[in-house]
């Protein structure tokens, strides 16, 4: 019973009881802080893909603004494809690929494509619609009302949905995805 009853080594055990608690305190915060940076840098690329995404739906508007004529840094590899994309509407389109998936690998899936810097911009058209006017708007300022009084309706010739993918050229997990509806 005395053996039991002293107090000796005591010390050492809660010692290395609070040694043992601190070991797992400072591992969790090392974990965390590896885990933190790790997320900062998952997050700086995705916002890096982000921009880069950005920037192909820049340059397909100026593709479309400029009714498929392409600037020297895009690439159209079927330029037929496109310009019936600009101006045959959806429903009439036969042939033409109007799923929303890209795929980098098959050119087909795509109508346009950019590099900027690291990351590679793939765009298309899955959509068109034609909006309220047309080529020809022979009614404008010629209706039964006096010029004073007509209204003039917003012309909306079409709307475009489209899809852009953006991918950096050495890390294939590092991209973005847009979704875009534009009137033109």
């Amino acid at each position: 019973m005395k053996i039991l009853r002293s107090e000796k080594g005591f010390a050492l055990a809660f010692v290395l009881i609070l040694a043992a608690i601190a070991l797992v305190m400072t591992l969790a915060m090392l974990m965390m802080v590896s885990r933190g940076s790790y997320v900062s840098g998952q997050q700086k690329r995705y916002r890096t893909a982000v921009e880069a995404g950005r920037g192909g739906v820049e340059s397909m508007l100026q593709l479309i603004k400029n009714r498929g004529v392409a600037a020297g840094y895009m690439q159209v590899d079927n330029q037929a494809k496109l310009d019936a994309k600009l101006i045959t509407p959806t429903t009439a389109w036969i042939g033409l690929d109007n799923a929303i998936t890209i795929d980098p690998a098959v050119p087909s899936t795509y109508d346009m494509r950019v590099d900027l810097g690291a990351y590679r911009v793939y765009s298309k058209i899955v959509d068109t619609v034609q909006g309220n006017s047309g080529a020809g708007e022979v009614l404008l300022k010629s209706g039964v009302v006096t010029s004073s009084t007509e209204v003039t309706v917003v012309s909306i010739p079409y709307l475009y949905t489209i899809e852009v993918l953006s991918q950096s050229q050495t890390n294939a997990t590092e991209r973005s995805k847009f979704s875009v509806l534009y009137q033109y």
